[in-house]
């Protein structure tokens, strides 16, 4: 059994977010809960609200209040560019130079591994 959780339109670019992601990726659920909170990005924090998010939609779906997180691994972890956002900001001489604020979509799954110690 998976579940899935989405964090869209995240305000921070998705290269950064990517390097955060890249850290989790595979990894067990309890190993990504206990690493996150020493990275220093800020990524970081947004991982691990989304990562806290797919396993309790875990939960919804078994109708069950406790699921074991020693049983859970992050299957998927993607990172997709939102929408731009046009922003300018002052440059010499009275002039304007135009730059984007990128978004960002998060895609975390979590899966279950199968019952013989291995992933599915």
């Amino acid at each position: 059994m998976e579940a899935v959780a989405r964090h869209r339109f995240v305000r921070i670019s998705p290269r950064k977010l990517r390097q955060v992601v890249d850290t989790v990726r595979g990894k067990p659920v309890e190993e990504a809960m206990r690493t996150l909170p020493f990275v220093h990005k800020r990524g970081a924090k947004i991982v691990l609200k989304t990562l806290k998010s797919a396993v309790s939609n875990l939960a919804s779906q078994k109708k069950d209040l406790r699921v074991e997180e020693k049983n859970l691994y992050i299957k998927e972890a993607l990172v997709n560019e939102g929408p731009r956002l046009k922003r300018f900001r002052a440059a010499s001489m009275g002039r304007v130079s135009p730059y984007m604020h990128r978004l960002s979509h998060l895609t975390l799954v979590v899966a279950e591994t199968s019952e013989e110690g291995g992933e599915e």
